[in-house]
């Protein structure tokens, strides 16, 4: 049992007998801050921010509220219609690979460069 109590005391001792070298707070270099703006600029958007009432912060923070939209019902129904199947291609297993793999079938103009093509320029 002492054996046990010696060898346990020992590996003790070598994993945690070294110094821990930390750093003081004073080591750290200061950095002097430089603002983009003047003192009187910041309190005015401050005082914009106040005037309008909205807190985009806050819980209760609703920013449809006031939203109108110009499209109608059936224009929205119509343009969801046009795009589910390109939308349901690309939330599949592939991520929509094979979509784009076979857009030039589907009347899609095929990319014309690819990333590792040999002298493909970028635009």
């Amino acid at each position: 049992m002492n054996r046990y109590a010696v060898a346990l005391l020992a590996v003790s001792a070598a994993a945690f007998g070294g110094q821990a070298l930390a750093e003081s707070p004073n080591a750290v270099a200061e950095q002097q801050f430089v603002s983009g703006k003047s003192r009187a600029e910041v309190q005015a958007e401050l005082a914009q921010y106040k005037q309008t009432g909205v807190n985009p912060w806050a819980t209760s923070y609703n920013p449809l509220r006031s939203f109108k939209s110009t499209a109608s019902r059936d224009d929205v129904t119509a343009q969801y219609i046009a795009s589910r199947d390109e939308v349901a291609a690309f939330n599949r297993e592939d991520s929509g690979s094979a979509f784009l793999a076979q857009s030039g079938q589907r009347g899609i103009p095929a990319p014309t460069t690819l990333a590792g093509e040999p002298g493909a320029n970028l635009r």
